[in-house]
C-alpha cells in the first residue's frame, strides 16, 4: 500500500486547509487513516484518526477545529483544519493501517505517506 498527502501549504493565522490522503495498493482493506504531525523541535505526535467504521478521534489540541473524513470509494481520507493557529505549523503525515492476504493468510502493516508541509503565518 502506498500512502500520499497533499494540500499543504502557507495559510493565514485563522485560515483553513485541507489536506488529502490517498492510498493505493494491494491492500483488501483499508482499517484504519491516521493524521500526525512533527511541529519543528517536537515530537511527532497524532492528530485525528478515522477507523473502517467511520469513528472518528482528535487530539484535545485541534478537537472543534479539525474534521478528519474518508471517501471510501476514492481510498482517500482527508483533514479539514480551520481557525488555524501558529501552532499548527507542522509536517503532517498521514498513516494507513491495513490488512493484505500473503499466501491465503492475512498480514497487517502500516504505511506513511512523506508528509505535507503546513505553515500557518501572521
Amino acid at each position: 500500500v502506498q500512502v500520499a498527502e497533499s494540500g499543504g501549504g502557507l495559510v493565514q493565522l485563522g485560515g483553513s486547509l485541507r489536506l488529502s490522503c490517498a492510498a493505493s495498493g494491494s491492500a483488501s482493506s483499508i482499517n484504519a487513516i491516521e493524521w500526525y504531525r512533527r511541529a519543528p523541535g517536537k515530537e511527532r505526535d497524532l492528530v485525528a484518526k478515522i477507523i473502517r467504521s467511520g469513528s472518528t478521534t482528535y487530539a484535545d489540541s485541534v478537537k472543534g477545529r479539525f474534521t478528519v473524513s474518508r471517501d471510501i470509494a476514492k481510498n482517500t481520507a482527508y483533514l479539514q483544519m480551520s481557525s488555524l493557529n501558529l501552532d499548527d505549523t507542522a509536517v503532517y503525515y498521514c498513516a494507513a493501517d491495513y490488512t493484505e492476504w500473503i499466501d491465503g493468510a492475512p498480514v497487517v502493516g502500516r504505511s506513511w505517506g512523506q508528509g505535507t508541509l503546513v505553515t500557518v503565518s501572521t
